[in-house]
């Protein structure tokens, strides 16, 4: 094969995901015919290079391909991504949203921005944007961030179908926790009690006495629930982030409460 023509110069076109793979190899017969579907699905957005590392031994060294399957993406003649073995369909998709070059994707981040800098009118441009590419899940999970404390149930059927094993499974699993503690009807005993105020002091955006409620809720009965108070406090961390000033404050005490 050419691979300067092929690979290279075709990626100043668009990008060209390589499949390194060899007869033998049992792993890269699996996961050939899953890339080679998803490429034939999304031929607009990017093409498929097969390369046998048996046949071409010289450019397997020249990238330094040391186990098969392995998959690189080139774009403007450079690699700019790569994985390892054999994954499922999902997490290659996932691979490719995190990878190929999107004007969509950076008119994301730049809400997802001013969203958390709540510019006004951020939050209802999210919205706009969600109806307009329902197929961005990184674009729901943003919204459900968004919008959990105030409409809970919407939230968590923003993120109904991202699932065990996908990359953002975590963060759709915080918005599902915090929908269960925004949709709390009932508050008997401390340990609900604790939790039910926490929820309305998150609807008015008082974060720093609602996360105060939470661990005072992980105190008394850090089992309730299936663990909701632990996992609500969790998830508003993930959310905030390592960096923000009230993760910084109450990570620390809420560890003392679990344990």
């Amino acid at each position: 094969m050419d691979f300067q023509k092929d690979v290279i110069d075709q990626s100043y076109h668009k990008p060209v995901v390589v499949d390194f793979w060899a007869p033998w190899c049992g792993p890269c017969r699996v996961l050939g015919p899953v890339i080679e579907q998803l490429a034939a699905e999304q031929s607009n957005a990017w093409s498929l290079v097969k390369v046998n590392t048996e046949e071409e031994e010289e450019i397997a060294a020249q990238f330094r391909i040391m186990s098969i399957p392995h998959v690189k993406m080139f774009f403007q003649g450079e690699p700019v991504a790569e994985f390892t073995g054999s994954l499922p369909r999902r997490a290659i998709e996932s691979w490719l949203e995190e990878h190929l070059p999107n004007e969509q994707k950076d008119r994301l981040y730049d809400l997802i921005d001013a969203v958390h800098g709540q510019e006004p009118g951020a939050l209802e441009e999210l919205e706009s944007f969600v109806k307009e590419e329902p197929e961005i899940r990184e674009a729901r999970l943003a919204l459900a961030q968004a919008l959990v404390y105030i409409k809970p149930t919407y939230a968590k059927g923003l993120v109904a179908d991202i699932d065990l094993g996908d990359p953002m499974y975590d963060a759709a699993e915080d918005v599902r926790t915090l929908g269960q503690l925004m949709e709390m009807e009932t508050a008997e005993g401390p340990a609900a009690e604790a939790l039910k105020q926490a929820a309305d002091l998150l609807r008015k955006g008082e974060e720093e006495p609602a996360i105060q409620q939470i661990i005072r809720a992980v105190t008394v009965d850090k089992n309730y629930e299936n663990g909701l108070p632990r996992r609500a406090a969790i998830a508003l961390f993930h959310i905030w982030g390592v960096q923000h000033p009230l993760t910084a404050q109450y990570r620390r005490r809420f560890d003392m409460a679990l344990y």
